[in-house]
């Protein structure tokens, strides 16, 4: 009997004949308030809102998407699959394909998430082509397909040359597929415009380390703790330092 009534009372919230204009501000409101909830780490919140507004616009691949990423976030990954699924047949944003393009990376699917990737870039109104070209990258990569993969990395440098990761990733790249004095060569390049960058300073100080030269690796370690503006790069070139000349 409890349960009926709680039903009813349920139904009679939200009225089978609402007016779809104000079902959908309210959609619109739950959904946002899940946004807020969801980058704030607020998971019950979160989870209440958009299943909230998912109830109200089941339709909506945004919404699906929204809760795609909550169950990423709490490690529910299959979970998140599928409701990815159901938002790729509501003809998705290219942010949703993106994202789903993500989650299939952590789950090794690597050849679908490059047709995703690839599906977001197809839409010229993409804000951040650059990361779709990046993660395409990574998925290129994994599948060893290392020309392609280099390729990628180089267009999200050409479409942001503000950010650095595709360059850091490039240089990986070349590590990978054996041709380490590019990934050098990119290492140092990264270090000349940016010397405190510390990324670029482990990936060079691994090669320089492997290749026995212990005197560039502290001539470059000592370059960039020069420029190091963190207290902890500092301690970690320190550290560095130490180790290399350990006897």
């Amino acid at each position: 009997m409890l349960l009926c009534m709680g039903v009813l009372a349920g139904c009679q919230s939200t009225p089978k004949h609402e007016d779809p204009a104000k079902q959908g501000k309210r959609a619109e409101s739950h959904y946002q308030l899940g946004i807020d909830a969801l980058n704030k780490n607020n998971m019950p919140k979160a989870f209440d809102e958009l299943l909230r507004a998912k109830k109200l616009a089941p339709e909506r691949a945004d919404i699906l998407d929204a809760l795609g990423i909550a169950w990423w976030k709490r490690g529910g990954l299959k979970k998140a699959e599928e409701y990815y699924r159901q938002a790729i047949r509501k003809s998705p944003s290219a942010a949703t394909y993106y994202n789903y393009g993500g989650l299939l990376i952590q789950l090794g699917q690597y050849g679908k998430a490059e047709s995703y990737f690839r599906k977001a870039l197809e839409d010229p109104r993409y804000r951040n082509p650059d990361l779709a070209h990046i993660s395409l990258g990574d998925a290129l990569l994994a599948q060893e397909r290392f020309d392609e993969a280099i390729a990628s990395y180089k267009q999200a440098r050409l479409l942001n040359p503000r950010q650095e990761l595709s360059r850091l990733k490039e240089a990986q790249a070349y590590e990978q597929n054996g041709q380490k004095h590019y990934a050098k060569a990119l290492y140092e390049a990264i270090l000349r415009e940016r010397p405190g960058n510390r990324q670029a300073m482990q990936g060079l100080l691994a090669l320089l380390k492997d290749s026995g030269n212990l005197t560039e690796a502290g001539r470059s370690l000592r370059k960039f703790e020069k420029h190091s503006t963190s207290p902890e790069d500092t301690a970690w070139a320190q550290n560095e330092l130490q180790r290399l000349f350990r006897p």
